[in-house]
């Protein structure tokens, strides 16, 4: 039967596909990994390959925006496309889902952890307080997207995450440090006094894995730390319930006072 299932993996490693997701993919009849929309630290795919029984064929960028080999195949056979995280994060993935579904392929999905689901709860804050996200991205050209995001968000009381761009068929992956140096270079710019060094951030390393770090404090502090391996993300916090106040001083370090001002 004609189908396309499309596989989340989560955040880490092979053993984060489901059981739904393994069964849905040892009975495809073509295997494929999407890998560059996200980073999975511990993917081993010698290993996810003997978990499923089959080779798997990586596909990049280009095949997936273009879609028309896959659908091909997919019109015809049983496809299956695992994708890190999430599979719908990445809009290029809701494209293909929508052209497979016009085509009269049957579409199946597996949904998986992915950073907008982990980051809240690994921050210790409320998920229904966080506004728009947004990416802040190698300044190849410069964007005052993520800026304007927080300017919003910071408006409304409201949390923002912030995703750091990841180019992995270039092995770029940007840092935390980075991030807030950017956006403190977008306020030199934009004097919106949105963002400032004694602001309190988020510093969010390899969400959902083993080594997970959560290091929350000013912009002055946590743009000269180094935070490890990548993936990393950053969080700008608005408005804090007492609870969340606590959660930043007891899982991320934060000082008291910094996040009483907050409050």
């Amino acid at each position: 039967m004609a189908s396309l299932a499309f596989i989340g993996l989560g955040l880490y490693d092979e053993k984060g596909i489901s059981l739904h997701g393994l069964e849905l993919a040892r009975s495809a009849d073509l295997v494929l990994l999407e890998n560059y929309t996200n980073l999975m630290p511990g993917l081993n795919l010698d290993s996810l390959g003997r978990m499923i029984g089959k080779e798997i064929r990586l596909v990049g960028r280009k095949e997936v925006e273009d879609g028309k080999g896959i659908l091909e195949v997919a019109s015809r056979g049983e496809v299956a496309l695992l994708v890190a995280g999430d599979p719908f994060i990445a809009t290029t993935h809701v494209d293909l889902r929508i052209r497979a579904m016009k085509r009269g392929i049957r579409v199946e999905v597996v949904n998986a952890p992915s950073i907008i689901s982990v980051a809240p709860g690994a921050a210790g804050l409320q998920n229904y307080k966080f506004g728009r996200s947004a990416t802040i991205t190698f300044p190849e050209p410069f964007s005052i997207v993520p800026y304007e995001t927080l300017k919003v968000n910071k408006s409304l009381g409201l949390h923002t995450l912030f995703f750091l761009d990841l180019r992995v068929d270039e092995g770029r992956f940007m840092k935390a440090g980075d991030a807030i140096r950017l956006l403190l270079e977008m306020e030199a710019q934009q004097h919106g006094g949105i963002v400032s060094e004694d602001m309190l951030m988020v510093v969010l390393a390899r969400a959902g894995t083993p080594s997970q770090l959560v290091k929350a404090g000013k912009a002055a502090l946590l743009k000269d730390l180094d935070f490890g391996p990548p993936p990393h993300s950053l969080i700008v916090p608005g408005r804090l319930h007492f609870m969340e106040a606590e959660a930043l001083v007891i899982i991320a370090g934060a000082e008291e006072d910094l996040v009483r001002g907050c409050l």
